[in-house]
């Protein structure tokens, strides 16, 4: 049996799966990240897969997720939050660590090929997938490959302004890549309660946002219905676009279950087109998509090697 090992690296955690040839698991471990230090990350990674197949008595395909991306023009790892890894070769160096390919992509690309291979999304041509948590992602999958550009940012939906802005939502906030109104800075959770705070004077996260609209706090109440609006502006950015089959949502944001119904109902003011049937869906496999994805990564590589040689 040939197993698909998919690996999410974050600054903060280092997960790892196991899954079948038919898509199920037969391990799911995690480990602290060792902040700050490359060479132990490197060795970290190293000894937690070995770890996987010797438990399981197989060896399997390679494939992780990470924040960030290895740039095309310096071949060095950047935009990561596991910032000890920027301007590394990373990807090299991991692979001479292990003996072996591992192919790497962004955590974003991770969770779309996770969700159009047998998630939300499965079956899908083309399938749009969003991250918002602590920042805004995006990751693009067409006809089961993950499309990474030139540049190595297609999908990074949350460096774009929030569109269609409104007088209140000018100039827009500082954003940390060094402009401003970027959608990060209104969608992350972040965002929403900055928001929050700038309307109400109420520092407050966006879990206790949610919880105070359910019981009627219409401050709350108001907080959500705006950063529904901003969403609905901002995928319809995507739509017209990409005009993706379906998006999927993920990120701790994408639990709020209202947005499904709320905001494809906003969306079709701004989209070009006299319908819309892209479909806005939550992820199938919830927190493990992103690491699914990871390798699924890894087993296409193996399946596309003949053809690409």
């Amino acid at each position: 049996m040939t197993l698909a090992l998919g690996i999410d690296l974050g600054g903060t955690k280092i997960e790892i799966i196991a899954l079948d040839p038919q898509g199920e698991v037969l391990l799911r471990r995690r480990k602290a990240s060792p902040r700050g230090s490359y060479r132990d990350t490197l060795e970290a990674l190293r000894d937690l897969i070995a770890e996987t197949e010797f438990e399981l008595g197989a060896k399997g395909t390679l494939g992780m997720g990470m924040p960030g991306a290895i740039s095309p023009s310096t071949g060095f790892m950047k935009n990561s939050n596991a910032t000890w890894l920027n301007g590394k070769p990373f990807d090299k160096d991991l692979e001479a660590c292990l003996g072996r390919e591992i192919a790497i992509a962004n955590d974003a690309d991770c969770l779309a090929l996770s969700e159009g291979t047998d998630g939300a999304a499965a079956g899908a041509a083309t399938v749009f997938c969003v991250i918002i948590g602590t920042g805004v992602g995006g990751g693009l999958v067409i006809r089961g490959q993950p499309l990474a550009g030139p540049n190595a940012i297609a999908g990074e939906w949350g460096h774009n302004p929030l569109p269609w802005p409104r007088p209140e939502e000018l100039p827009g906030r500082p954003c940390y890549c060094g402009l401003t109104g970027c959608i990060e800075t209104w969608l992350s959770g972040p965002g929403m309660a900055a928001d929050h705070v700038a309307v109400t004077g109420k520092e407050i996260d966006p879990p206790a946002i949610v919880k105070a609209a359910v019981v009627g706090d219409q401050e709350a109440e108001a907080t959500i219905q705006r950063y529904e609006h901003r969403l609905a502006r901002g995928l319809s950015m995507v739509i017209n676009l990409v005009d993706p089959d379906v998006i999927v949502l993920g990120g701790g944001l994408s639990k709020l279950d209202r947005l499904y119904e709320t905001v494809p109902k906003i969306w079709s003011t701004y989209v070009f087109s006299d319908s819309v049937h892209t479909a806005l869906r939550a992820p199938k496999h919830g927190d493990s998509s992103g690491v699914r994805g990871a390798a699924w990564l890894g087993r296409n590589r193996r399946l596309l090697a003949p053809s690409a040689r």
